[in-house]
């Protein structure tokens, strides 16, 4: 596989789950925290799992959006909700899982089902990037 890269970016992390992060251009720096479920204090802070739902969830709506072409007008309301799991793997180590609700207001579910499926296999390099290797659900809501 060849990717003709169009744009770059970098993110730099110190800490780990109990640090910081912050983009090379300074746009975003958040404060690290481990949850409580993972042994962590919690608290104010975020984490990986967080950041990587939020990018899904972006990057996926945007990936509908182009599926669904110029003839059809994705509302404004429409909206992708990643829940993102994480957890010991019975190989060893730790996994994530990803369930994916999507709301795609005004327009009928077999369309929004054929939407959603080249988004998601076609498009979306978030699920080209998971595909084999994250449990990822699909859920048209």
């Amino acid at each position: 596989m060849t990717v003709d890269v169009k744009y770059t970016t970098s993110a730099t992390a110190k800490g780990g789950r109990r640090g910081s992060a912050r983009t090379d251009d300074g746009n975003m720096e958040v404060t690290m925290t481990t949850p409580s479920e993972l042994g962590g204090q919690g608290g104010e802070g975020t984490n990986p799992e967080q950041l990587f739902a939020m990018g899904y969830a972006a990057c996926l709506l945007g990936a509908i959006k182009a599926a669904a072409g110029k003839d059809l007008r994705i509302s404004k309301e429409s909206t992708v909700t990643a829940k993102v799991g994480i957890g010991p793997r019975s190989e060893g180590g730790f996994g994530i899982t990803a369930e994916m609700d999507i709301s795609l207001p005004d327009i009928e579910r077999e369309k929004a089902e054929e939407i959603v499926r080249k988004a998601h296999e076609e498009i979306c390099p978030y699920s080209h990037a998971t595909r084999g290797n994250v449990d990822v659900k699909i859920n048209i809501v």
